[in-house]
């Protein structure tokens, strides 16, 4: 929720871009923000409990890429998708779908007439 409209768009922190940082940059992301972004420093004051938080989300971070389907599913349970995130996946599997569907050769029992 917090996430829509920003610009530019958080990443997905389960690429390289964010999985090559050293953990101590990622430390430091988190509790400095990032200028002229969406992501604040979470180092002074909030619900933020201080550096030993921090440490364990950047420990989250780095499993992100490692999920098992049940850990993804219980995320979701607590994450849940907003109507624009449930059509864009909608949009999204139509059209794999429909790429998918297109590209499968036709049958070899049809023989045109």
């Amino acid at each position: 929720m917090l996430g829509t409209g920003l610009y530019p768009k958080p990443p997905d922190l389960r690429l390289p871009g964010t999985q090559e940082l050293a953990d101590g940059e990622i430390f430091w992301i988190i509790e400095n923000g990032v200028r002229f972004t969406g992501m604040p420093g979470f180092a002074n004051g909030g619900e933020h409990g201080g550096a030993q938080d921090t440490w364990k989300l950047v420990h989250f971070i780095r499993h992100l890429p490692h999920l098992t389907a049940t850990e993804r599913i219980e995320m979701e349970r607590y994450n849940p998708k907003g109507p624009d995130d449930r059509e864009e996946e909608q949009k999204e599997n139509e059209f794999l779908n429909g790429a998918m569907q297109q590209g499968k050769p036709e049958s070899q029992d049809h023989h045109p007439d």
